[in-house]
């Protein structure tokens, strides 16, 4: 109804031009005002609707339509306007009495047509077994010859003429059919072995798009060439499955058996979107079927995956490695049906299904990034699915909803989801409460296109259209593979256990391959020769790449790096030096870099009163040679982008900061949407700054940095919680990849995350950064003092899976953050950063800390310290070193205590820390931490400490009792817990 009136109201500016027509013009008018009841409303407009398109050219309009308007306008009495046209080989509409009866019937035959568009994939042949789970029960799907009485259609009316809406494309070049054509043709293209979803799209252009793929006649018709290589790719599919059965029968290797037009479906797209234009291709996907998409997508070579059944096989990379169905790949190769190089990665995952989409989406939005792709129409993301998964983890739900933000949206990402109908030994009816798996990408307005994996024929078109939807909008799409496991959740699991009726039908289901070729063959397309021939060619193939993996005798991980870097490492894969520069840069730049944060560049930009009074603060402590943590962060980040260091902040309220600190995006406070962003003036040729507030999302958008710090080692990327205790949302990415993902996948990467940390009173969920499961996580043996040596300090965090940090000092934040750049590796550095100090008067550091010569500081002596009347040497780490050495003061102990700050927690400094216990041979040793003893810093240090003093003295604790939780919420025994431990620290008996 809304279109019908929509469409009248843009035919209102004819009337000025039908005024001037000869023609009479009584006839809508006549035809409204008539003695006889006539509806208003929607009727009414559609009576507009036909007489303007009748009035440009009468042939736009059904013949019956033409003979009223042509009786109204010779001035008909009313009533007998309507007279019966010429037949057109049959009954048309128009030999009714009146025009209401003719209107209704039109009205209900647009109803059905939407109704298929709508609902018709309720009761399209999806499921291959025909025993789908899904229940529309509640709302049925009336549409097919046996319904059109609910729409007030009788059957008389099937052979009767209807002129067609403009929302469908059934017709083709034809402007009416008889309702049974109209019927069997919606069949066709709407409850076959494809489901469209896509009404609820509110585009009405993509909308009418979609319907002309699906609804224009013979669009689904290949040419026996295609064919011919669809055949051809069912075959390696399947026989690769089936070759790795017969090799390997009691192995794991989560095979495809049952969706094998998984292979295809990805070639199409491939193939579809390499012809627009697609250079680079990043995919993502869990470990079903993940070595067949090595295989035939990527092109693994077959040997280097069959030696990865070998049990004597040893590795020969550093790293532990990971199972065969979890590694990566990266290969660039030409494309044989557009003729162009394509470049494919399939990226590393964990048994985590859904946790690699934001890593496949960061990694691709890096890729866009550098080669000035802005509109994604060189490298494209792909991710495929398991149906489970794809409904129960919200992991999906958080990455599609960055698929449109301006720092994150990759233009566009291809969902293939392997509906095996099954989640592990779950029934969808327990897994899910929605119809579909596939129904979380409503919320972005992706159209979904269910398609029968059984039908290979139907799965290569829909890829076809999802590749051409992605390359004309640049928006998500879903393709959902409905199919089933032939197999248990692996190789040797039992699925009759738990789901006996659906594996009894599955023994029965003839293989998709097979069908598929008698088909062809019953079409002539193939003969059964050239068939046989080419499964005996691809067979032949497999068995000479396993012979050849006999003779490999060492596993090289390497060989399965998904993300290269040219040119950063040696030729095998080494670091090129184990040297760090110094990380201090010269006055004149340090100057230069605070006038940029203390200014405005941006002309007749109006900015708030209050960061009028920051920007003169930052002014003023470049006069006077210091700098606080803010600033300290600015010089590192504008040094590096005038190196040609590409820096990337991203997380929740980045921008300004979660306590109003870094103010890195002015706002201008007179025009909407205007802002000044600083640091991108900071050189004429300097390399571009990103700094963008994030969804309320740590899972997903950790995971995204991820991706995007793995595409280059030349870029500081960096995420910051808002506050230290939300990283536990996110610690998937934290726990599978970033702590041992050198380890794993032979894969550095230099992510920086950025954790608020410290007890201020502020409750148990804004305190702790949990620093304890960090340290835990690290790889140095706390019972083993290393070897002392010139590039010790290198040396150690070339060994370290991370690098763990608590800077007290804005300078020693500077260097840290520089030296993540100027290291010849990349380690992912855990930085707990400050809340009360980014305002401290104390915590400032002189220029002079920060000039040539100058470098990141593992361990912070205490410089005024007498070691002969040294009694105590208290080690800290992070804010808890303000209030020890301001109650040191009030307490008259300066030379009595000495306070060394441990800056680099892990690796740990055990050089350091033993020149220091050696420089206080008699003095007691305490670790002080604000911290609950069963949390922070304690468990990891103290063995550390033994360690360094040969176990020859005891390490003491001064800190918090045992909790369960980090903090507690009462001010008041915040601020009695605080003195006690100030009491430990300082008193003789700790």
């Amino acid at each position: 109804m809304l279109r019908l009136m929509t469409a009248v109201a843009r035919l209102r500016p004819l009337a000025a031009w039908r005024a001037t027509r000869s023609r009479p013009r009584p006839g809508a008018a006549a035809l409204r005002t008539s003695a006889e009841p006539f509806p208003n409303g929607a009727s009414s407009n559609y009576v507009d609707e036909m007489y303007c398109a009748w009035l440009e050219n009468p042939g736009n309009v059904h013949k019956s339509w033409d003979v009223i308007f042509r009786n109204a306008a010779a001035e008909a009495p009313p009533g007998a306007a309507c007279q019966s046209p010429p037949t057109l080989g049959g009954p048309v509409v128009g030999s009714g009495p009146c025009v209401e009866k003719l209107v209704e019937d039109h009205l209900a035959v647009h109803s059905l047509i939407r109704a298929y568009q709508v609902r018709g994939h309720h009761v399209a042949k999806l499921d291959p077994l025909e025993i789908s789970c899904v229940d529309f029960d509640d709302a049925p799907c009336a549409v097919g010859f046996q319904n059109v009485g609910l729409y007030g259609l009788a059957e008389a009316d099937l052979d009767k003429a209807f002129r067609l809406p403009t929302t469908t494309f059934i017709g083709g070049s034809e402007g009416s059919l008889p309702l049974r054509e109209i019927i069997r043709r919606l069949e066709a293209a709407y409850c076959q072995h494809v489901g469209v979803e896509f009404m609820f799209i509110n585009d009405v252009e993509q909308c009418q798009w979609i319907r002309s793929k699906f609804e224009t006649p013979g669009v689904m018709r290949f040419s026996l060439e295609e064919k011919r290589t669809l055949l051809a790719r069912m075959v390696r599919s399947t026989r690769f499955e089936e070759f790795l059965q017969r090799k390997w029968s009691s192995e794991k290797r989560f095979g495809l058996e049952g969706c094998e037009a998984l292979i295809p479906a990805l070639k199409t797209l491939i193939d579809v979107s390499s012809q627009s234009g697609v250079e680079s291709v990043v995919m993502g996907m869990s470990h079903r079927g993940r070595l067949n998409v090595l295989a035939n997508v990527i092109r693994k070579e077959l040997d280097q995956i069959f030696c990865q059944f070998d049990s004597k096989l040893e590795a020969a990379d550093e790293g532990s490695g990971d199972v065969k169905y979890h590694l990566g790949m990266y290969h660039k190769r030409m494309n044989r049906v557009s003729d162009r190089e394509v470049t494919m990665s399939l990226m590393a995952n964990p048994s985590h299904l859904e946790a690699v989409d934001p890593v496949v989406q960061g990694k691709t939005k890096a890729e866009q990034f550098y080669c000035g792709d802005a509109e994604g129409k060189r490298v494209m993301s792909i991710l495929i699915h398991g149906d489970a998964a794809f409904a129960g983890q919200g992991l999906v739900y958080e990455t599609f909803h960055l698929s449109d933000l301006p720092s994150y949206t990759t233009h566009g990402t291809v969902h293939v989801v392997v509906n095996n109908q099954i989640g592990f030994t779950t029934d969808p009816r327990m897994a899910r409460s929605s119809a579909y798996p596939t129904d979380v990408a409503r919320v972005v307005n992706a159209p979904i296109f269910h398609v029968n994996a059984d039908h290979p024929e139907a799965v290569m078109y829909v890829c076809k259209v999802a590749a051409e939807w992605r390359s004309t909008f640049h928006k998500d799409v879903v393709v959902d593979l409905v199919s089933y496991r032939r197999n248990g959740h692996n190789e040797i699991d039992e699925p009759m256990f738990t789901q006996p009726l659906m594996y009894k039908r599955i023994r029965r289901q003839k293989g998709v391959l097979q069908k598929f070729a008698e088909k062809l063959i019953g079409e002539g397309v193939v003969t059964a020769q050239a068939y046989e021939e080419e499964v005996a060619t691809y067979d032949r193939i497999c068995e000479e790449a396993y012979a050849r993996s006999k003779d490999e005798k060492i596993l090289h991980i390497k060989h399965w790096l998904d993300s290269p870097w040219p040119g950063f490492f040696t030729l095998e894969g080494q670091s090129k030096s184990m040297t760090c520069p110094p990380t201090g840069i010269s006055e004149e730049e340090l100057v230069h870099i605070g006038n940029i944060a203390a200014s405005v560049p941006a002309e007749d930009f109006t900015i708030h009163g209050g960061l009028s009074r920051v920007l003169k603060g930052r002014a003023n402590m470049v006069d006077q040679r210091v700098c606080d943590w803010a600033l300290g962060e600015y010089m590192a980040f504008g040094s590096l982008l005038t190196e040609g260091t590409h820096v990337r902040l991203s997380g929740q309220d980045v921008e300004r900061g979660t306590f109003s600190h870094r103010h890195h995006v002015l706002h201008d406070q007179n025009v909407d949407k205007r802002v000044c962003i600083p640091m991108n003036y900071v050189s004429p040729d300097q390399a571009p700054y990103t700094v963008c507030n994030s969804s309320l999302s740590e899972y997903g958008v950790l995971g995204f940095e991820l991706g995007f710090a793995m595409a280059s080692p030349n870029a500081l990327v960096l995420w910051e919680a808002q506050f230290g205790d939300f990283h536990n949302t996110a610690q998937c990415i934290i726990d599978q990849f970033i702590s041992c993902g050198q380890a794993k996948w032979v894969r550095q990467n230099g992510i920086v995350l950025l954790l608020p940390h410290g007890l201020e009173g502020m409750g148990p969920e804004h305190s702790s950064a949990r620093p304890e499961r960090f340290l835990q996580m690290c790889n140095d043996d706390p019972d083993v003092f290393p070897t002392l040596s010139a590039d010790l300090a290198v040396q150690q965090l070339h060994d370290c899976n991370w690098i763990v940090v608590n800077c007290s000092s804005p300078a020693n934040y500077f260097h840290v953050l520089r030296r993540q750049m100027l290291l010849p590796f990349r380690k992912p550095l855990i930085v707990f950063t400050p809340k009360s100090l980014l305002r401290h008067p104390e915590a400032k550091s002189s220029f002079d800390d920060m000039l040539p010569d100058t470098h990141f500081k593992r361990l912070i002596p205490d410089g005024a310290a007498d070691p002969a009347k040294v009694k105590r040497v208290v080690f800290c780490s992070g804010k808890i070193y303000y209030e020890l050495i301001r109650e040191r003061g009030n307490r008259g102990l300066q030379e009595e205590v000495a306070v060394v700050r441990v800056e680099q927690l892990s690796p740990f400094p055990f050089d350091l820390v033993k020149a220091e216990t050696d420089r206080y041979a008699k003095a007691d040793l305490v670790w002080c931490q604000e911290e609950h003893k069963n949390q922070g810093y304690y468990d990891y240090v103290k063995p550390r400490l033994r360690t360094t003093v040969s176990h020859a003295r005891p390490v003491w604790y001064a800190g918090r009792e045992p909790a369960a939780a980090p903090s507690t919420g009462n001010k008041a025994t915040h601020l009695a817990e605080l003195q006690r431990l100030m009491d430990a620290a300082f008193s003789d008996r700790v």
